[in-house]
This record gives structure tokens, sequence and C-alpha cells, in this order.
């Protein structure tokens, strides 16, 4: 057997050992997510183009221009590859693994790189609370401008019917409806270029600019059982934000603080602590019947999460008592959160993240 038809072998080995390990986590239940099925075959037309290499001659050639792949050879890249290239030349990179894969008509190469980033503490002391959504991507508690949703999917929405109208009306196996598949899949790749591009700005001045954020950990799966509202949350990436926030405050030196999902967030009054016992999705505005306070129920939300840490930054140990009950000093009047007796637990309470340094991935459009 030759060197290529060794290659060839690992890499499908590779793939069935990750492919039989997730399965196996899936079912012991080590693996987060909906449940993996026992892995199948690959079969043209149905399956992802895709094909991982992680062992052979895996280059970044010297006039950042090209790359060599193994089996595949030199390969022309749309986009330079001098950021990569001067992290391999100084030493503080290495490459574990290249993916290619296409997109439409166009490939795709994927480098998974091992980077040694310094990551210098943070000197900045502000708290903000971001409160996400579907109507406004973001809403600070710092009274900016609400930071608007993209709503890439939806803006395409009349092309993707009108082409998709003629993908049904082509026949099989013909050139035109190969033509037609490749426009339809344009618009789908150019709806999630826009959406992961907002993201990342989005991400990166929250990051780069606070030095504590707050968010709500969502239960995205059980809010994308309402078929009137999937499209939509769907279309916000509010896991994609809340995945890149994650790293990229472990990056910048900020920290980032998840909130408890019973936590009353949009129910309770941010000026005196009242908790309203029921709001509805069409109540866009919150009205204290206490202190008589009037806002918006997302800046109000994003509030209730900055207050939140600042009230248990400030305070310490001296905010929970030796019962764990819920009645904190700082807001006033009862709280309407169900929680079992005699267990003591505060469903609000909020955890910073552990993150880890994590393998970024970085991707560089080849040639169509």
């Amino acid at each position: 057997m030759g060197r290529e038809q060794q290659g060839g072998l690992f890499l499908c080995l590779d793939g069935l050992a990750r492919a039989l390990k997730n399965w196996c986590d899936s079912r012991n239940g080590r693996r987060k997510g909906r449940p993996i099925g026992f892995p199948t075959r690959k079969k043209k037309g149905r399956a992802p183009d895709t094909c991982r290499f992680t062992t052979g001659a895996i280059k970044v050639l010297p006039d950042r221009k090209h790359i060599q792949l193994p089996r595949i050879g030199v390969l022309k890249t749309q986009e330079s590859t001098r950021k990569l290239a001067r992290r391999l030349d100084c030493g503080t990179a290495r490459i574990l693994a290249a993916t290619l894969s296409r997109q439409a008509d166009r490939w795709f190469v994927s480098f998974t790189v091992e980077v040694e980033r310094a990551v210098h503490p943070s000197n900045k002391t502000s708290i903000v609370g971001v409160d996400v959504g579907v109507r406004n991507l973001a809403v600070l508690s710092n009274g900016a401008p609400p930071i608007p949703n993209p709503r890439a999917l939806e803006h395409s929405l009349r092309k993707l019917r009108r082409v998709s109208r003629e993908l049904s009306r082509r026949q099989f196996g013909s050139k035109r409806r190969q033509r037609t598949r490749y426009r339809l899949a344009r618009i789908h790749a150019r709806a999630a270029n826009l959406r992961r591009d907002a993201l990342h700005k989005v991400t990166t001045n929250l990051a780069t600019e606070f030095g504590t954020l707050v968010i709500e950990d969502l239960n995205i799966a059980g809010l994308l059982c309402n078929r009137r509202l999937a499209r939509a949350l769907t279309d916000a990436g509010l896991r994609e934000l809340r995945r890149m926030l994650t790293y990229k405050c472990h990056w910048y030196g900020s920290r980032l603080v998840v909130v408890d999902r019973f936590f009353p967030s949009s129910k309770r009054c941010s000026a005196c602590g009242w908790v309203k016992a029921k709001l509805t999705l069409d109540e866009r505005t919150f009205n204290c019947t206490v202190c008589g306070v009037a806002l918006d129920r997302d800046l109000n939300a994003a509030r209730n999460l900055a207050k939140l840490v600042a009230d248990v930054a400030q305070s310490g140990w001296e905010t929970r008592n030796a019962r764990g009950v819920d009645v904190r000093p700082s807001f006033a009047g009862q709280t309407t959160i169900k929680r079992e007796a005699g267990s003591g637990h505060r469903p609000w309470k909020a955890s910073a993240v552990g993150v880890q340094a994590l393998a970024p991935t970085i991707e560089m459009a080849s040639g169509s």
C-alpha cells in the first residue's frame, strides 16, 4: 500500500473513530444536544462535500497566496494568508488539521490552529447587562442605543421562495437544476455570512469595551418549539452570540457572567425590586404598580442583570444567610419564584463562566 493510500485510510479511520465516539457519548449522556445516530456512509449528492486532513504536508507557502494539502497539492487562495503565516514564522501557532469544504459553488479551507495567545488582565471595572432578543439583538443597561437585529434570513425570504419554486420545476439530473441549486445555496450562504459578520462585530465591541458582561442563560431549545418564533430566533443566532462572547471575553481580559434562566429579569422592577406576577410577550413596556416607573422591558431586564452582579460584588458573603432564602438586601418586595421547600436554592444565582483557551479556526476562501 502506497503512502497516499495509507493517508486516505488513516483519514477514513480517524473520521470513523470520532463518529463512533460521538455516538457513544450521546447514548451515555456525556454529550449535550440532540441524540446522535449510528454513523452511516457518506453518499455523493446527499452529504456535505467536505474532507479533513490531519496528517501529511499541510503548509502555508511563503508567497502567502498558496497553500499545500496532502493528496491535492498546491492551491491558490482568494484571501491572503499573511496573518497565519506570521504566527507560523514566529512559532506562536501550530496547524493541527485542515478541512476542505464547499459552500454553494465556492471551496473553503479551514485550518484548526493551536495558538499561543498572551492574555493580559484587564483594568476595566465597568459592568453592563446585555439583554438579547428577537426585536433587538442586544439592549445594554447603560442606556446606549439598542443594537438592531440584522435579520439576514428574513430579508432573503423573497429570493428564497422564488428560487425554491424554480428549483422544484427543474428536471432531475439536468444542468439547469444544478445551476439553480447553486443559486439557492448562494442565497443561504450570503444570509449566514451577514449574520456571522454582525455577531462578530457586536461581540468584539462588547468584550473590548466593558470589564464585566452579564447575560442570561436562555433555553433556546425550548423557545424553538414555538413555531411562531422559531424562524426569528434561529435568524438571530443567540446561541452563537453567547459562544463568541465566551472565548472573546477570555481573549480581551473581560469577565462573562451567566445568570440562571429562572431569574425574573423582565418581570422585576429595576428601580424598587417589585416582581410582576405575569408579563406577556406583547407587553413591550414594563409598568411598575409600586413606584410607578415605566420603561422598555428589554432595558429593564438589562438593568436588572447589571444590578444583580453589582450588588453581589459589593456585598460579598453577606448576601446569603444561613438558610439561603430568596431575599436580597438590595431589592424590596417579595419574590414570586417557585423553589423546592427546604432546598435553599436560588434559581437566579449568577455564575461566572470558566473559559479555557480555545483553538480558533481560520477560514480562507479559495478560488471558485
